[in-house]
């Protein structure tokens, strides 16, 4: 027993934001009870007749938790940027990129971490345990960044797993199973358009590492080159190397922001994730013959614009009609060709994301866009020259043992905490093909994500730290 008992003092060592001490009430003759051994008791569920655990004597060390200095390194990371401040542009493998991965690297060793990286630059660093044979159990996020978006989005994942191994260890615990932070190379689609590109391939998918070998990016740029100039793929490292087998972790626990204003509306702190939504992806062009705005006469024409402005309504239509507030349908992309005032479009494409916890329901929707792009090009006598979809990947629900000790964490904590599904892309969604998956919302300023003014309350991030700590330290002793 007494190996575990620095996990039972944790709820009592991360209640607070601040230094205090725990002193020991326990004296010879004394009749009042220690109320250290009374959170032990309280926590296991077992009387132990031990006064203090063997990482401790005497008085229990206090436990800080820093927030004004995690705030800081957020603030110095958003430094690492291609958009003025407050905006954050970091886009894999650019300069900025390579620069904020030293950053996090730094800090990984400063909190005694041994630091790895695979051939795409997905970076690990761990915490060895006292039974480092065992499957490790892992947390992390990414620190890629839309252009003009936000400081918080990953990086909170990222800066606060590390901050909560940093508590772990003042807290004076010792994990069996080792921890494991891992940064995911590229989970937004932005130079490659591939979304979780590092948590896709460590997955093992064998169609992106076909693909990467001849993808480029919009400067026609190839993703092997770009990989090289950031310093990895060098040598004979191979795509296939990054793949991990199923089993390698025990479990892997994302900490997020929630990109969304449910939790900052009901006044909840913490949000558990159930499940992750899916998106498929799809690409549409259609081409029309053009021609002068005020020369062809509108019974004449074969607009591919107007294709692509009824399609779009079609999307929004198709989500609607499912049944389900949980199926969405977005295009985010709509170009036009030649793009001039005076001349009909020629060409159209279309870029659409729909996403559903159901698998099912999803593709459905996907089938019946693929029906109205051919009707619309039909009726309106234009060519459906592409439609092609991109991804049409499985949503993923969440371990429920990881579920319940995510629930026990925050219960011991005090903290407030409702079930909740992920309707936005994480690599969690692909971690859970590599083991036990579960998520930590917080809550963001009235959900916004993806924009300059994204932002997490200095409470509500101490809140995530604390309960992915103790919910770290229960799967490592699991």
């Amino acid at each position: 027993m007494a190996h575990r008992l620095p996990l039972l003092l944790l709820p009592v060592l991360l209640c607070s934001l601040w230094w205090y001490p725990f002193v020991s009430a326990y004296k010879n003759g004394d009749d009042d009870e220690d109320p250290t051994i009374k959170t032990m008791q309280d926590f296991s569920g077992y009387v132990t007749d031990e006064p203090t655990a063997p990482f401790f004597t005497g008085s229990v060390p206090s436990l800080s938790f820093d927030a004004q200095s995690l705030q800081e390194q957020i603030d110095t990371l958003a430094t690492f940027s291609d958009a003025p401040l407050p905006a954050v542009t970091r886009v894999l493998y650019t300069d900025k990129d390579v620069s904020a991965r030293r950053y996090i690297k730094d800090l990984m060793k400063l909190a005694g971490l041994s630091v790895g990286e695979d051939a795409v630059g997905n970076i690990f660093g761990r915490w060895d345990g006292t039974e480092p044979e065992l499957a490790a159990v892992a947390t992390g996020s990414h620190i890629d960044a839309i252009p003009y978006s936000g400081k918080y989005d990953g990086v909170v994942g990222v800066l606060g797993a590390i901050e909560a191994i940093n508590l772990l260890r003042r807290s004076g615990f010792r994990p069996e199973r080792s921890l494991e932070v891992v940064i995911f190379t590229s989970e937004e689609p932005t130079r490659f358009g591939i979304s979780c590109l590092g948590s896709r391939l460590m997955a093992g998918s064998e169609a992106l590492e076909k693909a990467l070998q001849l993808m480029v990016d919009s400067e026609n740029i190839s993703f092997l080159e770009a990989a090289r100039s950031a310093g990895y793929m060098g040598g004979h490292e191979e795509l296939s190397h990054v793949r991990l087998q199923p089993g390698h972790y025990s479990a892997f626990v994302e900490l997020h922001i929630e990109q969304g204003p449910i939790l900052e509306n009901e006044g909840i702190s913490i949000g558990i994730v159930t499940a992750i939504a899916a998106p498929a992806s799809i690409k549409v062009d259609f081409e029309g013959d053009g021609g002068h705005a005020g020369a062809v006469l509108m019974p004449y024409r074969n607009d591919a614009g107007l294709a692509a402005a009824e399609l779009a309504l079609a999307v929004e239509k198709h989500a609607l009609e499912s049944g389900s507030d949980d199926t969405v349908g977005t295009v985010g992309i709509l170009d036009l060709h030649p793009r001039a005032i005076n001349s009909i479009p020629s060409k159209s494409h279309l870029e659409i994301d729909t996403r559903d916890i159901d698998e099912v329901r999803r593709n459905t929707v996907v089938e019946k866009i693929r029906q109205s792009s051919m009707e619309i090009a039909e009726r309106r006598r234009v060519r459906l020259a592409e439609f092609e979809v991109i991804n049409q990947d499985p949503p993923a629900p969440a371990d429920e043992k990881i579920i319940l000790a995510m629930e026990a964490a925050s219960r011991e904590l005090n903290l407030t905490y409702r079930k909740m599904i992920s309707r936005a892309y994480h690599d969690s969604l692909f971690m859970a093909r590599v083991s036990p998956m579960g998520m930590l919302f917080i809550p963001c300023y009235k959900g916004y994500s993806h924009r300059p003014d994204e932002h997490a309350s200095a409470k509500d991030l101490v809140n995530g730290v604390k309960v992915l700590a103790l919910t770290l330290a229960k799967l490592s002793l699991s």
